[in-house]
């Protein structure tokens, strides 16, 4: 009688750890899920602000050159008028 006892209570131990096994299964397989979702979430993310940089950077990089250029057209105007009126004095 006491071995048969023992058999059912290792037969329902046994199940028991097979059913917490399996959901632990579940778990770790939901948590890989998660985790592979996040990190496509933070690679697009990571992407997206990679373009805007790109484009403010480029944006930066045009207004520089137009500077420089409207600063270069200025210096030059203001040569050739300091040249006019040397010229102008020496006569």
């Amino acid at each position: 009688m006491k071995q048969k006892l023992l058999a059912v209570l290792t037969a329902i131990c046994l199940s028991g750890a097979v059913l917490c096994a399996q959901d632990v299964s579940k778990d770790v397989d939901k948590a890989a899920k998660d985790t592979e979702h996040a990190t496509k979430t933070a690679a697009k993310d990571t992407e997206k602000a990679a373009d805007k940089t790109g484009k403010a950077t480029e944006k930066a990089a045009k207004k520089t050159g137009h500077a420089v250029k409207k600063g270069t057209k200025t210096a030059g105007h203001d040569v050739k008028v300091g040249a006019e009126k040397t010229e102008d004095k020496m006569k």
